[in-house]
């Protein structure tokens, strides 16, 4: 051993005096006087502290209670009117066609018009050019500006384009016309528009305003919307939604990248007398007189 040390003089304090390590150490310390360091014991750890027991408390909750009521009331005034022509609207089939306009010419145009526009007193939208190339695409195809009788045995082709703006008022939805579009100029129909909404915000619009509509647009776009399924009112037999004008990115002839304003139109027509070749044609027509204001002028009279 590395101690020289004689087992027979080392006092065992084990089971049946069996010699223990420590009993070697006590005799080396008693021998030598040094102090040797404790054998190394596995060091218990006490087991971790129970967690105290934590009352939770239940919410007391109570269902809620809704004291609201249900309300009838009897349906009159613009609503009223809106039941019967809705109604009658369901006897027609509608087919529909949709297509998108490029109006960056007639933005940059209209932004040089607004202020001469509002020298004399008058805002300018884009609707008055809507509606004038509405009624230039109307002289080259009439049955468009046409009514049909009940039964659909006649068909009367109206001399006059008294195009209607459906509006959105506080009385519901209501849709004066502008009478006699085709012989009014650009300035004439937003001097008309410009009084028939004012009327409308009112509740002052006439018989005379209301009535005598031989085409309708309506303009959803001003409320947010991209397209539609207009409802035909009858007895006209065709009707357009215009969309909102958004900034989209479009390619040029030279394939070039450009901002463009391309607003969505959606068209509705009775297909007991519209095919849909015609409201094709009148559709692009239209859209040709957007695209291209200076076109009007070939055709304004």
């Amino acid at each position: 051993m590395e101690n020289n040390i004689k087992l027979s003089e080392v006092v065992g304090s084990g089971k049946d005096g069996r010699i223990l390590k420590e009993d070697i150490l006590n005799y080396l310390e008693k021998q030598t006087g040094a102090i040797l360091p404790p054998s190394p014991k596995a060091e218990i750890m006490p087991p971790p502290p129970k967690p105290k027991d934590m009352t939770i408390p239940i919410p007391v909750s109570k269902p809620p209670v809704f004291t609201g009521k249900d309300k009838t009331e009897p349906i009159k005034g613009f609503q009223k009117a809106m039941v019967k022509t809705m109604s009658a609207a369901l006897k027609i089939p509608h087919f529909g066609y949709c297509d998108e306009v490029d109006l960056t010419e007639l933005v940059k145009l209209r932004e040089e018009l607004k202020p001469i526009a509002f020298a004399r007193g008058i805002k300018l939208s884009f609707m008055p050019f809507f509606l004038k190339a509405v009624s230039l695409g109307l002289l080259q195809f009439p049955i468009l500006n046409a009514s049909v009788d009940e039964n659909c045995q006649n068909i009367t082709y109206k001399a006059s384009h008294n195009i209607g703006i459906a509006m959105d008022t506080e009385q519901g939805l209501i849709v004066p016309n502008v009478k006699n579009v085709q012989i009014c100029s650009i300035f004439d129909i937003a001097t008309e528009l410009n009084r028939l909404q004012k009327l409308g915000s009112a509740g002052q619009l006439s018989t005379t305003d209301l009535t005598g509509g031989t085409f309708t647009l309506s303009n959803i776009g001003s409320i947010g919307g991209t397209y539609a399924k207009p409802v035909i009112l009858p007895p006209e037999v065709a009707i357009g939604a215009l969309g909102s004008i958004k900034a989209i990115p479009r390619f040029n002839q030279k394939g070039e990248v450009y901002k463009a304003q391309i607003m969505n139109v959606s068209w509705s027509a009775d297909h007991r007398v519209i095919d849909g070749a015609t409201m094709s044609r009148f559709s692009n027509l239209w859209k040709s007189y957007l695209e291209n204001p200076a076109f009007m002028l070939l055709d304004l009279k």
